[in-house]
């Protein structure tokens, strides 16, 4: 079951005008919400994203806090998986084709809820191969729009390599993966680039680096160069699906030992019991009143 404009329906049901500013100019946003034993995962912090997303495109927000929340538990509440990844997506709306914002329009929402899937145990425990690309994206990453035909070609790129993601390189400088963050680890620190306008501000990106402070993991988050990128004792990806992925192997060399390192064992150890204390614990009752 979906939600869109209103009203839950089976996903067959649904239908949106081919006027719709999504479809015409991909002019929309959207977000990306994992959910585990049925709770959505930090869904204040993707929720504050969608608004940062909306403000960046000029999109005043359609619904409350309060209200998307009550929508992302009712569309959960009526699909059968217990971990799922639901999307949401909110486009300018239909009117008649003109790159101008139309005015009094109401703006489409969608959202849709899909089996949680993330990394098979080979890849968690082997690693997997990327491949690099220069990072010739627009300069408002930090939007998570829903015109995404750059990544869309860099990611591309890594399946006809036989690879798993693009990492990009802008400058000289690391910025992110296609469709997800990433960390390096140089003598035995952990580096994360800076969440700027180049980037998307992960959520995963944040509990990695909370986790990290709070394992004794040393970390720094500054600018990573191309050199410290290849020179690398370990590399990871993250990012809501992925949750965290060695990188064992970038444009056909071996990162580090060529296989996953003991920070990466570290932080999955981690971010596994956070998931299990935090995201599967069954919800405390409040305490009353008086």
């Amino acid at each position: 079951m979906i939600y869109l404009n209103g009203q839950f329906m089976p996903l067959e049901e649904a239908r949106v005008p081919v006027l719709d500013r999504g479809f015409i100019f991909g002019d929309g946003v959207y977000e990306l919400i994992p959910v585990y034993s049925r709770r959505p995962f930090r869904l204040v912090e993707h929720l504050q994203r969608l608004e940062h997303s909306l403000r960046g495109i000029r999109l005043p927000n359609p619904h409350t806090p309060d209200e998307w929340s009550r929508l992302i538990q009712e569309v959960i509440a009526r699909n059968p998986w217990e971990d799922q990844a639901v999307y949401l997506q909110v486009t300018r709306g239909v009117a008649k084709r003109d790159h101008a914002f139309p005015v009094d329009v109401q703006p489409t929402v969608f959202i849709m809820a899909n089996p949680l899937s993330t990394p098979p145990r080979t890849q968690v425990e082997r690693g997997v191969a990327c491949i690099t690309a220069a990072d010739n994206r627009w300069l408002r990453c930090n939007i998570k729009s829903i015109s995404l035909i750059a990544n869309v070609l860099l990611r591309q790129l890594a399946a006809d390599a036989g690879a798993i993601e693009t990492i990009l390189l802008r400058d000289g400088f690391l910025t992110e993966g296609s469709a997800s963050n990433v960390f390096v680890v140089r003598d035995d620190m952990l580096l994360a680039p800076p969440q700027n306008h180049l980037i998307l501000p992960g959520i995963t990106y944040d509990v990695v680096l909370e986790l990290a402070q709070s394992g004794g993991v040393p970390f720094e988050v500054r600018e990573v160069s191309e050199f410290e990128l290849r020179s690398a004792q370990e590399v990871m990806l993250t990012s809501s699906t992925k949750e965290i992925l060695p990188v064992v192997e970038i444009d056909g060399r071996k990162v580090g030992a060529g296989r996953p390192g003991p920070v990466f064992e570290r932080l999955y150890r981690l971010y596994q019991d956070f998931k299990a204390q935090v995201m599967r614990a069954p919800e405390r009752p409040q305490a009353l009143a008086g």
